[in-house]
């Protein structure tokens, strides 16, 4: 298959021939089908960030990715083969670390990628791969704020700052949960404007 890797040391990102992984005990194989591109994937590129518990010195980038479950490892129940389905993009693995895709273990920019069974959240047909993609990190990172940290009720105002990937879907999330008035701040008219819209 092919795949999008980056070696850390050098910070060289190639996509080269690589092997199809294999699922072990309650993993699944996943046929990417779409893989958004992050800021924080530009900015592993550029040094500004770095893995945390990579193991290596090389990975397949990508955190944001959705696609058609491929091949079941053992173990692995209430899935079946073609199940449509985005991927979380952490994990908390045997020692209790919380582990990035596509930084601390391969991610989506493949043709196929392994996750496990329990990072997997079901996606309806009339929703696109393209649209499926983004929602484990530019969706589910404004909602967890919003509802988690914030935890913004119906009738509150609220104030985004900043109306970039995340701050646009924040804006339409606190609008659904109703609240209001809701300020979007912004030095850009554009990402201003985005946010009327």
């Amino acid at each position: 298959m092919r795949a999008g890797r980056i070696k850390i040391s050098t910070r060289e990102f190639e996509v080269v021939d690589h092997p199809i992984p294999e699922p072990f005990l309650g993993q699944v194989r996943l046929q990417v089908k779409a893989a958004g591109v992050c800021l924080s994937d530009v900015h592993l590129l550029d040094s500004t960030l770095s893995p945390v518990y990579l193991e290596g010195d090389e990975v397949t980038i990508g955190h944001e990715v959705s696609g058609i479950i491929d091949s079941l490892g053992d173990g692995v129940t209430g899935w079946s083969i073609g199940d449509r389905v985005i991927v979380c993009a952490g994990i908390r693995d045997e020692k209790g670390r919380i582990r990035t895709q596509g930084f601390d273990f391969d991610g989506g920019f493949a043709e196929y990628m392994l996750t496990h069974s329990e990072s997997l959240v079901a996606i309806h047909g009339e929703l696109s791969f393209e649209e499926a993609c983004i929602i484990p990190d530019a969706v589910s990172t404004p909602w967890a704020a919003i509802t988690q940290s914030a935890q913004v009720q119906s009738r509150q105002s609220s104030a985004v700052f900043g109306i970039g990937g995340l701050g646009v879907h924040a804006v339409q999330l606190l609008k659904i949960i109703g609240s209001d008035p809701i300020i979007a701040v912004d030095p850009l008219p554009e990402a201003r404007e985005r946010a009327l819209a």
